[in-house]
């Protein structure tokens, strides 16, 4: 299924109505056991994933997005800024059944909805990119991945979603989804997990990530339904190609959002070395230490145009950091570009500090596979229930 670019720039709105056409909306519909299920995003961030849902919900009434919870204050204000509502200020590592319970009986308001839970803990202990790291101890934020599944087993849901890096199922962490998946299975979910590839969602970014879904009821398929093979990949020129041209440290006059860094004049002399459109650091330009060692070639790299971009961070506003330079022009990406490449729609705002608003980005689910996912999980259950009852 390929999708005009244009239905990328609209909020999701265009695309949202193609994804439900793919996926038959109407008999959908009606094979629902619930005219209307409720939503709770733990560990929100500004919204990535919350955004599928909240989009659906508008369009359909079918999700009731009720609560987000999350510790990151910058990311909270995003999140209010783009959804109209606060995520709760929390730390689940910590919070007890009671607190929770409290919380979300006020946000039900006597609804008995089934429940549907979005847990995409913090990935940075998992991430593969950490190679400073790789002798420290073990990182705290990893144990939240069990604290989610004694949420789940606690409040039981109907459905369970759960997002991270590939770097989740290494031996190194696996002890971690384990105790996940050890303790919803107590609890008698099945559970489906792979490893997928956000291009094939109309993400202009090769990004692969670890989705996994869970049920009491059946086992959940994933990935959800493609909408473009690798020959329709979007790209970076499709992504940001059209933004106005702004120079390292200005901001953009129609769109606050397109700020880019403020680099010294030794990096933008390396950068105006570096071939345009993908070109690699020339060897001999930029520290020495970079050509003494192996594993770094991308730093200082120019995106492709006409491909799509690396793996977004949140250090991508840094040209020293990856291949995060612009095509054409001698900078780092701007805040609108990341978010852009990342798969956030072009209204999108982006609250707190300068460098916070990358990591906000970098961290985030890609909220255009989220309306996928969105999508895809209402037609699971429509479909099982549809089985069970014959």
């Amino acid at each position: 299924m390929k999708f005009d670019n244009d239905a990328f720039l609209k909020a999701g709105n265009d695309l949202l109505e193609k994804l439900l056409k793919q996926r038959e909306w109407e008999q959908i519909k009606v094979k629902l056991p619930s005219k209307q299920y409720d939503v709770i995003d733990f560990f929100s961030g500004c919204g990535g994933m919350s955004y599928g849902f909240y989009k659906l919900g508008e369009k359909k009434k079918v999700y009731r997005h009720i609560a987000a919870f999350d510790i990151d204050k910058h990311a909270n204000d995003t999140f209010y800024s783009n959804f109209g509502s606060h995520p709760i200020d929390y730390d689940l590592g910590n919070i007890s059944n009671k607190i929770l319970d409290k919380i979300i009986e006020e946000r039900r308001a006597g609804r008995q909805n089934p429940l549907i839970l979005i847990g995409c803990a913090p990935c940075q202990g998992f991430s593969a990119h950490r190679k400073k790291d790789r002798q420290k101890k073990e990182d705290t934020r990893n144990s939240l991945v069990g604290a989610f599944g004694r949420i789940v087993a606690h409040l039981k849901p109907e459905f369970v979603i759960m997002e991270n890096v590939p770097d989740l199922l290494s031996k190194k962490h696996i002890s971690h989804f384990d105790e996940f998946k050890e303790i919803l299975e107590e609890e008698n979910y099945v559970i489906n997990t792979e490893v997928v590839n956000m291009a094939h969602y109309g993400v202009p970014q090769k990004r692969f990530r670890t989705v996994v879904l869970a049920s009491k009821k059946f086992k959940p398929s994933i990935p959800p339904n493609i909408i473009a093979e690798s020959k329709d990949f979007r790209t970076v020129r499709d992504a940001i190609g059209h933004l106005d041209i702004i120079e390292s440290g200005e901001i953009s006059e129609t769109d606050s959002m397109h700020q880019t860094s403020k680099h010294k004049k030794n990096t933008i002399e390396i950068l105006a070395k570096v071939p345009k459109d993908g070109g690699f650091r020339p060897k001999g330009v930029g520290p020495k230490c970079l050509d003494n060692v192996n594993g770094f070639s991308d730093v200082y790299g120019r995106l492709f145009w006409d491909k799509p971009s690396v793996t977004i961070t949140a250090r991508c506003r840094t040209p020293s950091c990856g291949r995060f330079t612009h095509p054409e022009l001698n900078r780092g990406l701007s805040v609108r570009e990341a978010a852009l490449l990342q798969g956030f729609p072009e209204n999108f705002i982006f609250e707190g500090p300068f460098d916070d608003k990358f990591k906000q980005i970098g961290n985030a689910v890609p909220p255009i596979f989220s309306l996928s996912l969105a999508v895809h999980v209402l037609a699971l259950i429509a479909e099982n229930n549809n089985k069970m009852t014959k």
